[in-house]
């Protein structure tokens, strides 16, 4: 099948007001449009759709928060109401189509609610973390000039409450674009004081609240606005639009996960990521499915069989989460003791994504839970997978280290750094064949420019991923490093990945992460680190000299890899991707800048420390910006 017959029977999938007539306007490339002429309504596929096709009674939403000892389910039908009122809230304070709005919320309903709102009205939501920092937020609200904000009076860690509303007031007063309006969901565990005239009670306007329909708006409204960290510092505004982000997800849904209306299917992350929009919001409700919104973590709320009571409790068919998610329970749990005590009978697959899937981590996933695992691929741009092992097509053989092959819609390639072609099996940048498949993103906010000369300009009609990697001889795509991890060392190019992948099979290591840094001599050099699996006694200069031997014997002398250390633990952000870049630039002794997205900055400073004594992170060159 073509790729515009693909589109074009997925598009008859979904409810339009106007179905499309032209599948593909290309006429602009880069910005290719799909379904350009058609109309229709994102939360109306969500959510009216399903209740009029007979699931009204059928879970759409299970929220499960073991941190505040809350469980609570939605029907369609319940979940309609809620949205189509709380739509009527933001109406009432001037919301409309094409709006802005920010949604600053913990991993509650209430968060998902909003979204779905925005969607019915055609105002335009922008998710960001709740949490995050109060310069980080101002700049967002800047950007996207939201007419209103949604937040929470506080979220809930393991071992703290944070309050969001001090945060919020902070960001504001920092902004130089100020919103209409707040609207504050009061949490128990600690309330905020509101602001008067500007912050409303989200129970209070919910109270006197009047239900509000779906407005039509065209395929290529934006949906959305995420921000992802720019290299530059400055956040990119990925925009996804409306049309293009229901056929594909929900084309997805049965084709890529086999997962079925009234099916349970679990994305384990957070609305504030790409993968809490497309598999825990979007994805299963235009599905028809049920979805999970889980306020905890993998391990510690309260152990690590955290996830496999989630999945018994509530049937879950199928799971998708991060690698570092299951590396933390394997660390915790290395003989699966507490799995042991669950029934796993209803799960049928493991989704693993967000950064590459060590093969170690991906055999002891597959053995203790006897089903396919499956390390599939994609980024905040495209919205969903690039590549994966396609369950709802065809189980093909899992390969660890790679996430198979590319998925119908795109085309995948790798290039040398002059626009060549590369030869089987050897690493270079991976980019995609233009047009991007529907549900990709559109645009950046506000900067057409530099969408296209941070994606396209390098390789003239291909998107550029900045991912590196090969593919092998059957078409398998094997994604090594961020293209800026690929090191040189003494005119070799190597891939951290491929070290990490050697560290992580030593049997005492329960992750690791391996950065180039500068060297003389050489140009740069591998530092790996390494975090140890629970309960290991032996010594770490023992580990690490098998680490090094090990390195040696499987990569060889030219890896040069002679400096490693033990760590209790690497810095990460809030959806487990390894900040890489941040330790080299501390390793060299570069300018660098605290990443927004870090799930705790003391890290760190205990990073720093080992990296000096290494003879790394010279205090007196190292700056932060």
């Amino acid at each position: 099948m073509s790729n515009l017959s693909l589109w074009q029977q997925a598009a008859q999938d979904i409810h339009w007001y106007q179905a499309p007539e032209c599948v593909l306007d290309d006429s602009n490339p880069p910005f290719y449009r799909w379904f350009a002429d058609g109309t229709t309504n994102a939360c109306y596929n969500a959510l009216d759709l399903q209740v009029e096709e007979g699931r009204g009674e059928q879970d759409a939403l299970i929220y499960d928060s073991p941190v505040t000892d809350t469980k609570r389910r939605y029907t369609y039908a319940e979940l309609l109401d809620e949205v189509a009122r709380f739509a009527g809230v933001l109406a009432g304070q001037g919301v409309g189509k094409g709006d802005r709005v920010i949604i600053y919320m913990p991993m509650v309903p209430e968060a998902l609610i909003a979204m779905l709102a925005c969607a019915r009205l055609g105002a335009v939501h922008s998710v960001v973390f709740g949490g995050f920092a109060s310069n980080e937020l101002a700049v967002r609200i800047d950007d996207a000039a939201p007419r209103a904000i949604v937040s929470a009076s506080c979220g809930v860690e393991p071992t703290r409450i944070v309050p969001y509303k001090p945060l919020l007031d902070a960001a504001i007063d920092l902004a130089e674009h100020k919103p209409d309006s707040c609207i504050i969901l009061q949490r128990p565990m600690q309330e905020a004081e509101l602001q008067a005239g500007r912050d409303l009670n989200w129970a209070e306007a919910m109270a006197s609240a009047e239900p509000v329909a779906c407005v039509p708006v065209a395929a290529n409204d934006p949906l959305y606005i995420l921000y992802t960290s720019g290299t530059t510092g400055q956040p990119k505004g990925v925009v996804r639009d409306t049309g293009g982000s229901i056929v594909a997800l929900k084309w997805s849904m049965k084709n890529v996960y086999d997962t079925d209306p009234g099916d349970v299917y679990w994305a384990a992350s957070d609305v504030g990521w790409v993968v809490g929009h497309s598999y825990i919001v979007y994805g299963p409700l235009f599905n028809g499915s049920t979805t999970v919104i889980y306020e905890g973590k993998p391990v510690g709320t309260p152990d690590p069989g955290a996830f496999w009571r989630v999945i018994s409790e509530y049937g879950v068919k199928v799971m998708f989460t991060a690698p570092t998610a299951f590396r933390a329970i394997k660390k915790e749990d290395p003989e699966g003791k507490y799995l042991k005590q669950y029934d796993l009978s209803c799960l049928q697959s493991l989704f693993l994504a967000g950064e590459r899937c060590d093969p170690s981590t991906l055999s002891w996933a597959q053995d203790k839970l006897g089903v396919p695992v499956i390390d599939h691929w994609w980024q905040t741009e495209t919205g969903w997978p690039i590549c994966s092992n396609c369950l709802g097509i065809e189980l093909l053989p899992i390969v660890p280290g790679s996430p198979a092959r590319p998925v119908p819609g795109y085309d995948v390639q790798v290039l040398d750094e002059n626009g060549e072609q590369m030869p089987a099996g050897e690493i270079g940048a991976l980019v995609v064949k233009e047009p991007l498949p529907p549900g990709t993103f559109t645009t950046l906010w506000n900067a057409e420019d530099r969408y296209v000369s941070a994606y396209f300009s390098r390789y003239p009609g291909y998107y550029e991923t900045g991912d590196a990697g090969y593919i092998d001889d059957n078409g398998y795509i094997f994604v090594m490093a961020r293209t800026d991890d690929v090191i040189n060392v003494a005119g070799h190019r190597l891939s951290t990945g491929a070290m990490e992948e050697v560290l992580a099979d030593h049997p005492d290591v329960a992750e690791c992460a391996v950065v180039g840094v500068a060297d003389v001599m050489k140009g740069q050099l591998p530092l790996g680190l390494l975090v140890l699996n629970a309960g290991v006694e032996r010594s770490a200069d023992e580990i690490v000299a098998e680490s090094i031997q090990q390195m040696r014997d499987r990569i060889g002398p030219v890896a040069a890899f002679k400096l490693c250390a033990v760590v209790e633990r690497l810095p990460k952000t809030r959806s487990g991707k390894i900040l890489r870049g941040t330790m080299r630039s501390i390793a060299d002794g570069e300018p660098w800048k605290m990443p927004a997205t870090i799930d705790d900055p003391t890290i760190l400073e205990e990073i720093t420390a080992t990296l000096r004594e290494l003879g790394y992170a010279d205090p007196s060159a190292a700056t932060v910006q």
